[in-house]
């Protein structure tokens, strides 16, 4: 598959430079295609019986595989979940910590992750994202190490298997500018999230958490897909695998978009994602303070000359989509496979 090609199979590429990837990906024809007709099963045949049950774990078996290959791990090991941020929850609050554990995360991580940690009960310590001022944090109450492995604010990349290593803690890592953008291994850790809407281009409301040892954590958010059998009190046997942590209902329309997002990307992706990435860095380090650095994914991030809202909103009139970072003055933008060099020019003449 060709760029062209890719290029011709998201239709709002025809209209803007679309460089928002990091919030929502572009959606190509195929993935709301495969969307439409289960839509039409669904008017047809309706939302009931064996049949659509059938239908229903066959499209989460389809979508398990190919999430866990995007991971490298075993698809016992994925639970379906709705977003990042479901998975965050899911790992913070089945820990069970107490107000004096601690975990150690940055300040420049998303609500997503850093509600959680809140809500999980125990104390949060926030550091810069410095390696070495993350693992000095790290003390004797430290029970888990909560990171991303790109951070939605610059696109700057962390060594967490490093901090892994050295720290011997578990590592829960938010996955949402990583899967899809770059190759990913997340063996080697404990707990990574992952985002469907964003650089996989699905639908919303998908998405999947990696559990390297599911029986380990406790599910502390239990949905009917979580069990094997109940009884009346609720008590329940849970599901084998990390499929015991299934967040809850994923629609099957969304369910066939994701698979097909998924099966669509081509292989040349995180190649083609860090070059064009580089060549927007590049260009607009010519003119701008640009605070990503060269080892970066998909994200680009500057300092622009006027208010980031008004930079965003002049660029939006012109027919360039990217974002504003609150509260830091920087704007986001966000470069994927299907990104081309006439994208890059747009957004520099519209700058």
């Amino acid at each position: 598959m060709t760029l062209d090609e890719v290029r011709a199979s998201f239709p709002v590429l025809e209209r803007v430079a679309y460089l928002n990837a990091g919030t929502f990906g572009p959606l190509a024809r195929g993935t709301v295609e495969a969307m439409r007709a289960r839509h039409q099963l669904d008017l047809d045949l309706g939302r009931a019986g064996a049949w659509y049950r059938d239908e229903t774990a066959a499209l989460r078996g389809d979508a398990r595989p190919r999430l866990a290959a995007l991971l490298g791990v075993d698809p016992a090991n994925i639970a379906l979940t709705q977003s990042t941020s479901d998975g965050c929850q899911i790992v913070a609050l089945g820990l069970g910590l107490k107000a004096h554990d601690e975990i150690v995360t940055t300040d420049s991580e998303h609500f997503g992750l850093i509600g959680a940690l809140h809500a999980s009960g125990a104390r949060v310590v926030v550091t810069s994202p410095s390696p070495d001022v993350i693992a000095a944090a790290v003390g004797r109450h430290t029970r888990l190490l909560a990171l991303s492995a790109v951070l939605w604010t610059t696109g700057e990349m962390l060594p967490l298997r490093d901090l892994k290593e050295e720290t011997g803690l578990p590592v829960l890592v938010d996955g949402a500018q990583s899967v899809g953008a770059i190759e990913v291994d997340a063996e080697p850790f404990d707990f990574y999230t992952v985002s469907g809407q964003k650089w996989l281009c699905g639908p919303d409301t998908t998405g999947a958490l990696y559990v390297r040892e599911p029986e380990a954590l406790a599910v502390a958010r239990p949905s009917f897909l979580s069990q094997q059998s109940y009884t009346p009190d609720g008590a329940f046997d849970p599901q084998p695998g990390a499929a015991r942590f299934d967040s809850g209902w994923i629609p099957p329309p969304s369910l066939s978009g994701l698979v097909a997002a998924v099966d669509a990307a081509p292989e040349w992706r995180f190649t083609r994602t860090f070059e064009v990435a580089e060549r927007c860095r590049q260009l607009l380090a010519e003119r701008f303070d640009v605070v990503t650095g060269p080892e970066h994914a998909g994200l680009v991030a500057f300092r622009p000359e006027r208010e980031p809202a008004q930079v965003v909103e002049r660029l939006a009139e012109r027919g360039v989509v990217v974002r504003e970072i609150p509260g830091t003055g920087l704007v986001r933008v966000s470069c994927g496979y299907w990104t081309s060099d006439g994208d890059l020019e747009r957004l520099l003449d519209a700058l």
